[in-house]
């Protein structure tokens, strides 16, 4: 299937558009940006800078990617976005392209569902089959795992961390890192037990939620160090994939961990 481009589109002789990609009115397409194959820009979108969209996205109206970061170090230097595939970007979302001290990439997976006026800063990793609801504002270098939920109106500082399958209430403040599996919320957040609905809905057994409920206990709910209980339940626990990832995202954190 041909490409479709409504005429007051304006697009560079350097992108790169595949066939079956729809353009919609007054698009901006700039130098460099890459859209794949399936990918509808329905209107008044804005695409600049080193940015590679993949397969099957859609990006409603009055959205911007790829536009230099909000970071004063920032001297444009050559950093850029990609987005994955099948991943729905709502209206007035703005999504920055990496700034300096990182990889040189901001980078969305796959699946993603991202409600109207999120904003994703530079240099943050979003992984695969996330939502963020409305007016979720990410600052730089955060990273949110697969299948985190995260609700409306929350900010979360930069450089931190939002586990696997954890979830975020609204008008919540996160300053330290979510551990997967969990649920927090509040202007200065913390933690309300495990995301044991959003765990079952997900197709995680029993037995998998009984553990990490167990291991939940243990690290917030007794009086013990981190260290501590992370090594009673390395002793304790079976070498699960639930409990590997928990633990490894306990050990690998810089800002601290929300209790």
């Amino acid at each position: 299937m041909a490409k479709e481009i409504h005429k007051t589109a304006i697009i560079s002789p350097k992108a790169e558009i595949d066939d079956n990609v729809r353009i919609g009115p007054f698009c901006i397409i700039g130098d460099g940006v890459v859209i794949r194959s399936g990918t509808r820009l329905v209107s008044n979108i804005v695409i600049e800078g080193i940015t590679e969209i993949r397969e099957d996205c859609i990006i409603y109206p009055f959205t911007s990617i790829g536009l230099p970061p909000q970071d004063l170090k920032y001297k444009n230097e050559k950093t850029g976005v990609k987005i994955g595939k099948k991943n729905i970007i709502r209206e007035y979302i703005t999504i920055h392209r990496a700034s300096v001290g990182g990889d040189g990439l901001t980078e969305l997976g796959d699946s993603n569902f991202l409600m109207a006026y999120v904003h994703i800063a530079h240099d943050c990793k979003i992984g695969n089959s996330t939502i963020m609801a409305n007016a979720a504002t990410l600052a730089g270098h955060v990273v949110v795992e697969d299948f985190a939920v995260i609700g409306g109106v929350v900010a979360i500082h930069q450089h931190t961390r939002i586990g696997a399958y954890a979830m975020v209430g609204g008008f919540s403040g996160i300053v330290q890192d979510i551990p997967p599996y969990t649920m927090a919320s509040g202007a200065r957040a913390k933690l309300y037990g495990l995301n044991a609905v959003g765990l079952k809905r997900h197709g995680f057994s029993n037995e998998a939620i009984n553990n990490l409920k167990r291991a939940y206990k243990i690290l917030f709910r007794e009086k013990r160090t981190l260290k501590d209980a992370l090594k009673k339940i390395k002793t304790d626990f079976p070498e699960t994939a639930e409990i590997t990832r928990l633990v490894k995202f306990i050990e690998k954190n810089k800002r601290g961990i929300c209790r």
